[in-house]
């Protein structure tokens, strides 16, 4: 049991539902958003609704970047005054340049005791393990044990997700291996997943039904038998959808917990409307 009080740090792409971080040490440090020269604190200077809402009248898509190294030495400072240990757990650093600039900022507090864990993922991929990391830390575990914990969680934990159009995946230069898709994208609905931390086609239906049923069989076969311990229903603008989905699993799956979410401004710029996917683990 340690008595230090450890920080969990996660960054905006995980929105995790507020509900969800009640009486944990949460705190989550802003991605940008660019937009026609504009920048935006991801969550803060625009929220999902109001970025979706612009996003259908808009001509211009916009784009992201991750928080400064700068930024991050700041965001840790303020939060030391408190803590005693920071453990960040931030996107994929195959598709976010995010941990690169959280263990810059790190090294320039040689002094203190923070960590950085790669979730290898995004959204409520990453969003699961900084639940997990931060569970761990209320019940009193060491840093090292939170490391740990948060690492073992990624490593079983899977995010797939179905694709109205690979536009915005492609555009934004966030999707390996998928050019072979490209030609059809129209007439299919893609199946993707986080492998080794970079965005990768899976498989393709030519309907969204056919598309949600097999994403389910994709989860099934993931588990190998084992009971679903948790899982993230999340949309993109397309809350009935996402719900649909949620009782399809709640039915299939019996999960130990269901969580619904939507996506950040920062990841509904990616992977575009009209998506929705699954993030999940089994038990041990």
């Amino acid at each position: 049991m340690s008595n230090q009080k450890i920080a969990i740090i996660t960054d905006s792409s995980a929105l995790i539902p507020l509900e969800e971080q009640a009486g944990l040490n949460i705190f989550t440090i802003p991605l940008w958003l660019i937009w026609d020269n504009e920048n935006y604190q991801d969550g803060i200077d625009i929220s999902p609704s109001q970025f979706f809402s612009r996003l259908k009248g808009s001509k211009t898509l916009p784009t992201s970047s991750q928080p400064t190294a700068k930024e991050f030495e700041n965001f840790y400072r303020k939060i030391l005054v408190e803590a005693d240990a920071i453990v960040n757990v931030l996107a994929s650093s195959n598709i976010s340049g995010t941990v690169t600039c959280a263990e810059r900022a790190a090294a320039q507090l040689p002094d203190e005791e923070i960590y950085v864990v790669d979730s290898l993922s995004s959204a409520m991929g990453q969003g699961l393990i900084t639940l997990v990391a931060a569970r761990a830390a209320a019940e009193g575990k060491s840093p090292q044990e939170v490391v740990r914990i948060a690492q073992e969680t990624r490593d079983k934990t899977h995010l797939l997700f179905v694709v109205d159009t690979l536009e915005y995946l492609h555009k934004g230069g966030r999707i390996s291996g998928g050019k072979r898709l490209l030609g059809t994208a129209l007439q299919i609905k893609p199946i993707l997943h986080f492998e080794e931390g970079f965005i990768r086609p899976y498989s393709q239906a030519r309907t969204n039904r056919k598309a949600i049923a097999l994403l389910l069989d994709i989860a099934e076969k993931r588990l190998a038998g084992k009971k679903m311990a948790e899982i993230a229903v999340m949309d993109v603008d397309a809350p009935h959808e996402g719900d649909v989905l949620a009782e399809r699993v709640k039915e299939r799956f019996a999960p130990l917990k269901i969580f619904r979410s939507g996506v950040s401004p920062v990841v509904g710029t990616h992977v575009g409307p009209g998506t929705v996917g699954i993030a999940f683990y089994g038990e041990d």
